[in-house]
C-alpha cells in the first residue's frame, strides 16, 4: 500500500533532464513486474495461485472459442459465451503468431497491449501540465492482481478505453471511435464518453462512436454467424459470488438461509429462495446509478481538463459495485481508468486510486488464493468479501461526490497547457 499513497497528492513538477530518467525508471519497473508475472503464469498449478484455474480459462475455454470462431460462427449455444462480437477478433488474435500455441499467443499480445497502455500513459504524462503518475499506478497495479490480468481479456478492453479518453481532448472523433470498439469488446467502454465536454466535443465524439459501432457491428455480422447471441445468455445470468449481492447472500446463509453455490453461466452463482430478487435488485440499482450519472452532468456547471478521465472512472465503479457479477479481473478496467486520472494534475480521483490498488490486493487473496473459502460461505470467505467490496463501494462514493463537487463551481479554470499551445521558442519536455 505504501507505493500508492504517493498518488493522494499532486507530484511536484518534473524538470525536463529528469524526465528519461523516469521513463527509464518506469520502463525497468514494467520489465521486472511483467517477467514476475509471467513465473506466476508458469507456475500457476500451486495450490496457493489457484491449481491452474486461472491458465484454465485461456487454454480451455477461450481456445474452444477459437475453435468455434474459426469456422465463421460465434457460439450460439454456449452458456458460457456472452460477450459482445468484438471479443472474437480478440480470441482469434493469436493466430497472428503462428509459431506459438495458442496459449503462449494470447499471452504474448496481451503483454504487447499491456505495453501500449504504458507507453500511451507515459506519453500524456510527459506533457506540460500532466504527471508520469499514470504509468506509475499502471506499471504497479496489475500485477496486484498476480497473473490473472495475462489469462484474461480484460486488458485489450481496457486499452480501448485508456486510448479512448487520452485521444478525446485533441481528437473527440478518435476517443468515440476508439470507446466503440472497446464497448463492441466488452460493453463498458462506452462509458468513457460520459464525461465528454459539452457541445461540439459531446457531438462529434458520440456521432463517431455509433457510426464506428455500426459500421464495426455489419462487418462482423457479415463475417460471422450469430453475432448477437451473447444478449441471451447474459439475460440468463444470477447472483455471484463476489457481487454486493452475492456477499449479502453469504452472511445470510449463517443466518440460516438454504440457498446454495452452483457453476453456471462461467462463474460460481448463487441458487435458492430470493436470488431472483436480490439480481433485479442490483439491475435497479444500475439503473439509478445511469440516472445519478445523467443528473451530474445535466447540473454539471464547468469542465477542467481532467473531467472526462474522473467521470469515466466514477461512472465504471458505480456500475461495477451495482453489478451481479464482480470478477477479480473487473479491478483491470478501473487500474486502467485511474492511471488516467492520474496523469492528469487536475484529477480528483487521488484518494479513489488508492483505495481501487487496495480492493486489488483484497481481491488477489479473494481469488485464486482462498477463492474455495469465499465458495463454501465460510467466515473467512464472507469477511473477505465484505472487505473488497466495502471498499469499491467506498471508492465509488468517493469518486462521484468529488467530482460532482469539482463540476459545480462556476468559476472559470485555467486549461491545462497542451505541447501545441507552448509559447513559440519553449520547449516541451517530450
Amino acid at each position: 500500500m505504501s507505493a500508492f499513497r504517493a498518488f493522494r497528492s499532486p507530484p511536484p513538477l518534473p524538470t525536463p533532464a529528469s524526465t528519461p530518467h523516469r521513463l527509464l525508471t518506469l520502463a525497468a519497473a514494467w520489465l521486472l513486474t511483467r517477467a514476475l508475472m509471467l513465473w506466476l503464469l508458469a507456475h500457476s498449478t500451486h495450490p496457493l495461485l489457484g491449481r491452474g484455474a486461472v491458465a484454465r480459462e485461456v487454454w480451455k475455454l477461450y481456445h474452444h472459442w477459437y475453435t468455434v470462431l474459426s469456422h465463421g460462427a460465434f457460439p450460439a449455444h454456449d452458456h458460457l459465451w456472452q460477450y459482445p462480437p468484438g471479443a472474437g477478433p480478440v480470441l482469434l488474435s493469436p493466430a497472428l503468431l503462428p509459431g506459438l500455441t495458442y496459449f503462449q499467443g494470447f499471452v504474448a499480445i496481451t503483454l504487447a497491449v499491456d505495453a501500449v497502455i504504458a507507453l500511451a500513459l507515459a506519453r500524456a504524462g510527459t506533457r506540460p501540465g500532466r504527471s508520469l503518475r499514470g504509468a506509475a499506478y499502471w506499471t504497479l497495479g496489475p500485477p496486484l492482481l498476480l497473473h490473472v490480468p495475462l489469462a484474461r481479456y480484460d486488458i485489450q478492453a481496457t486499452a480501448f478505453a485508456v486510448l479512448s479518453l487520452l485521444a478525446l481532448r485533441r481528437s473527440p472523433r478518435t476517443g468515440g471511435a476508439l470507446a466503440a470498439l472497446g464497448a463492441l469488446v466488452k460493453v463498458w467502454p462506452v462509458l468513457v464518453l460520459l464525461g465528454a465536454p459539452r457541445g461540439r466535443s459531446t457531438r462529434s465524439a458520440w456521432t463517431s462512436a455509433v457510426v464506428v459501432a455500426a459500421a464495426a457491428t455489419l462487418a462482423l455480422a457479415a463475417a460471422f454467424r450469430n453475432p448477437l447471441a451473447f444478449v441471451r445468455q447474459q439475460g440468463g445470468r444470477g447472483v455471484q459470488i463476489e457481487s454486493f449481492g452475492g456477499t449479502a447472500l453469504s452472511f445470510a446463509t449463517h443466518a440460516g438461509w438454504p440457498g446454495t453455490v452452483r457453476y453456471q453461466y462461467g462463474a460460481l452463482e448463487f441458487t435458492g429462495p430470493h436470488v431472483t430478487t436480490v439480481a433485479h435488485v442490483s439491475l435497479a440499482l444500475s439503473a439509478a446509478a445511469f440516472a445519478l450519472l445523467l443528473l451530474w452532468r445535466v447540473r454539471a456547471r464547468r469542465w477542467t481538463p481532467a473531467t472526462p478521465y474522473d467521470a469515466a472512472l466514477s461512472a465504471v465503479l458505480l456500475f461495477t459495485v451495482t453489478s451481479r457479477v464482480i470478477s477479480p479481473q473487473y479491478l483491470i478496467w478501473l487500474l486502467g481508468l485511474a492511471a488516467v486520472c492520474l496523469t492528469s494534475r487536475r484529477t480528483t480521483q487521488r484518494p479513489v486510486a488508492t483505495l481501487i490498488a487496495a480492493a486489488a490486493l483484497v481481491s488477489v487473496v479473494v481469488y485464486p488464493t482462498l477463492y474455495h473459502l469465499v465458495a463454501a460461505c465460510t467466515w473467512t470467505g464472507c469477511v473477505l468479501m465484505l472487505v473488497r467490496n466495502g471498499l469499491l463501494g467506498a471508492a465509488a462514493v468517493l469518486s462521484l461526490a468529488r467530482l460532482w463537487r469539482s463540476t459545480q463551481s462556476p468559476a472559470p479554470t485555467q486549461p491545462e497547457p497542451d505541447a501545441h499551445r507552448l509559447p513559440r521558442g519553449t520547449l516541451s519536455p517530450s
